[in-house]
């Protein structure tokens, strides 16, 4: 089994959408993630669902990373993962869990636990 990839908010990039469909390069996925997390004042391609994870040396991450605040905080202190920072927390970071549901939280509590 391949090493899951996490994103600083608690994502598990290896699990998503965007992600798988860029390394099984399948359409369909793509066509089905854009219609599915598409709305009026968030537009979405599917060529535009590829994705290789937020925390990528080398790559592209998905199109809205890069305005993410979450992950311009976490980049410039150097955090593996926001469980790791010492401001954990934070309103950037709560903002952020309250879009992406409860298992983003979990893993971050997860990975702060261990």
């Amino acid at each position: 089994m391949a090493k899951e990839l996490q994103a600083y908010c608690g994502l598990v990039c290896t699990k998503c959408p965007a992600y798988v469909a860029k390394r099984t390069n399948d359409d369909a996925l793509r066509a089905k993630t854009a219609k599915e997390w598409s709305g009026p004042d968030f537009p979405i391609k599917s060529e535009e669902v590829n994705c290789d994870g937020c925390t990528p040396t080398r790559g592209t991450p998905w199109k809205f990373c890069g305005t993410c605040e979450v992950r311009a905080c976490a980049s410039s202190r150097k955090a593996s993962t926001c469980a790791a920072c010492a401001d954990y927390g934070c309103g950037k970071l709560e903002k952020l869990l309250g879009m992406l549901g409860p298992q983003a939280r979990a893993n971050l509590e997860a990975l702060r636990a261990a």
